[in-house]
């Protein structure tokens, strides 16, 4: 099984700045994709006063839903809520969605996060996805962090295929190692591990491991800080990108990641 995935987070289809319409762009941008499965953050369930505002930019209906179109099934987990709307996380598949579940991990009330769980079935394959959107704060994020392992390790049968996505704003690095060793995943990117060079040779005579890093993502339009990860158990990585450029900046203040996995 191969399978094609993106995570991005889309600022609510709108602009960053005076909060221009984005949506439509949006999913002509994702279809150049072409990824089996997207993973999204900071999707619009629905807006009173900007479909108001921008009638003929705005759909008429939830952004997933404009989103998956008719190519895709899709699944939202509603996080944050305001007087004239909602927004949360979404996962778009072209694969069958046999369940899914919106998990509530708020550290609070002023941060509303949520982990969405699906379950996509594929050639009698059951695979486990998840869709994350953490905290501003480092030990909201550490605790849930916790409450995803924790949701991982209830929800996926051992050994059953997983994939972790999404805007995980962990520009330090520190979730890594703990999200490795108790779930046994890997990110997309730990095999740019540098190998060679004398850092990396001094580390090893030290009995260290070179450090990893993910891929920097934001801001868009000059990508320093390393905050959206894609994280898998029971795949191969074939390969995995950061989509860079003027389109992307325009579109969110996120640049996403696209990856090939190959079930081993």
């Amino acid at each position: 099984m191969k399978i094609r995935i993106a995570t991005y987070n889309i600022h609510k289809g709108v602009s960053s700045f005076g909060s221009k319409p984005r949506i439509v762009a949006l999913k002509q941008a994702l279809t150049t994709m072409q990824a089996d499965v997207y993973f999204l953050q900071e999707v619009q369930g629905r807006h009173d006063l900007l479909a108001a505002r921008h009638a003929a930019a705005w759909p008429g209906q939830s952004q997933y839903e404009f989103l998956a179109g008719d190519s895709h099934q899709s699944a939202y987990g509603m996080n944050a809520v305001y007087d004239h709307g909602h927004h949360g996380n979404a996962l778009l598949s072209n694969f069958p969605i046999a369940s899914s579940r919106n998990q509530d991990v708020s550290d609070h009330k002023y941060e509303a996060r949520g982990i969405l769980h699906c379950v996509i079935h594929n050639d009698g394959l059951d695979v486990h996805c998840y869709v994350v959107h953490l905290g501003l704060f480092a030990g909201g994020r550490r605790r849930q962090a916790d409450a995803l392992i924790e949701a991982v390790q209830d929800s996926a049968p051992p050994g059953a295929p997983v994939i972790i996505a999404g805007d995980f704003n962990d520009w330090g690095n520190s979730l890594s190692e703990m999200m490795r060793s108790r779930l046994g995943v890997n990110e997309v990117f730990d095999e740019r591990a540098p190998r060679f060079g004398m850092g990396s040779f001094l580390s090893r005579l030290r009995g260290a491991t070179p450090k990893i890093q993910p891929a920097r993502t934001f801001p868009a339009a000059m990508p320093f800080l390393q905050l959206d990860r894609i994280y898998v158990r029971g795949f191969r990585v074939e390969s995995a990108e950061v989509l860079h450029g003027a389109l992307w900046a325009r579109l969110s203040d996120h640049a996403p990641i696209v990856a090939t996995l190959q079930l081993t």
